[in-house]
């Protein structure tokens, strides 16, 4: 892991990017923003499982204008999508957005980004640009021969030096594309260009199982880089997916510790208790807890406990039977049959005193 690269804080709704703040994680709704209800409790959900900053996609003034409601009924700050209409963009700031995410490449007219600079800077809000390999601009794609790495890199300079030309200075930039390898040059290259905080993701990454593990490989090499000040995973599916699987990627580089720590052992042939049933079982009652503990499920009740000696709390299975062990040290032996709901409930004592 390289030290992470410094870069020039930015406020959006109370959440600081850059800096020396923690990576945050986002997410984006894939309901209708003009359903407001729908939005709402989407982005409910999305909080609990630990999104800290939530985008909405703005594509009309209704969308725009039902940002006023949802903000007041939402604690996350609430980043406008903006598409090709400037007016969008100032209809999404009067009505409380918190950050824009715009290209000024795609608005057009120059007195139409001014406005929007203008705007954003008196009510001091970011704009994040973001460039995608799928809509590089044509000028970029025939100049480097396609979607290459330094045409994103590129694309992006450009387009934060649009919104510097009208004194906004404000900016997160973001370089992604669907392939990981094309994702982490880019990002290596603009870190090296810029200052910015830098908003980290594999685009289009896929379905839950494939995009967590391409957003895990792709994200997590960035990171580990020094590169990054927050991340979205993007999936198809529910975003509460997205998440978890960019929780779980920070806390896998020990750059965030956020919940429960689940660590469970492949089984083998030593285990004699049905392993993968009860690791799924009390993995699913981790999602909810908040506290910052090392679960452990191991297969072997005599190499389980050693082997996950710095779990607060662990089952390791037996002949029928599992032992509890808590830091190492056996607690209680349970039967196959009760293991889970008294492995739950200690699990919930472990949790309320961590």
């Amino acid at each position: 892991m390289k030290p992470r690269k410094k870069t020039r804080p930015v406020n959006a709704g109370g959440v600081l990017i850059g800096g020396d703040n923690l990576i945050s994680i986002q997410s984006m709704t894939n309901t209708d923003t003009r359903d407001v209800d729908a939005t709402v409790k989407q982005i409910t959900s999305l909080a609990e499982a630990g999104c800290e900053i939530v985008r909405v996609a703005v594509p009309d003034m209704a969308a725009a204008g039902a940002v006023k409601e949802i903000k007041r009924r939402i604690k996350l700050p609430l980043v406008a999508d903006i598409h090709f209409d400037y007016r969008l963009a100032l209809a999404a700031l009067e009505n409380g957005a918190d950050k824009l995410r715009l290209n000024p490449g795609n608005i057009g007219v120059s007195e139409h980004v001014r406005k929007v600079a203008e705007a954003a800077k008196s009510r001091g809000v970011p704009i994040r640009v973001g460039v995608n390999a799928g809509s590089l601009e044509k000028p970029m794609l025939a100049k480097y021969g396609g979607a290459v790495p330094e045409a994103l890199a590129e694309s992006a300079l450009k387009r934060a030096e649009t919104l510097e030309n009208f004194n906004f200075t404000d900016i997160v930039i973001a370089v992604k594309a669907s392939s990981a390898p094309v994702s982490i040059k880019a990002y290596e290259i603009i870190a090296e260009r810029t200052d910015y905080p830098l908003h980290v993701g594999i685009t289009e990454a896929g379905t839950v199982y494939a995009g967590s593990i391409k957003s895990a490989a792709g994200i997590g090499a960035i990171l580990s880089r020094g590169i990054g000040d927050t991340i979205r995973v993007s999936l198809t599916g529910d975003p509460v997916e997205e998440v978890r699987c960019a929780r779980e990627i920070l806390r896998a580089l020990g750059l965030r510790r956020l919940g429960v720590e689940f660590v469970s052992c492949p089984t083998c042939g030593r285990t004699e208790i049905d392993l993968v049933k009860a690791a799924a079982q009390i993995e699913e009652y981790c999602k909810n807890i908040k506290a910052d503990i090392k679960v452990a499920v191991m297969g072997c009740a005599v190499n389980g406990p050693g082997e996950a000696r710095d779990a607060d709390i662990g089952l390791a299975g037996g002949k029928g039977s599992a032992v509890i062990f808590k830091k190492g040290q056996i607690f209680r032996t349970v039967q196959e049959d009760e293991m889970v709901s008294v492995f739950i409930e200690e699990l919930r004592k472990v949790a309320l005193n961590g």
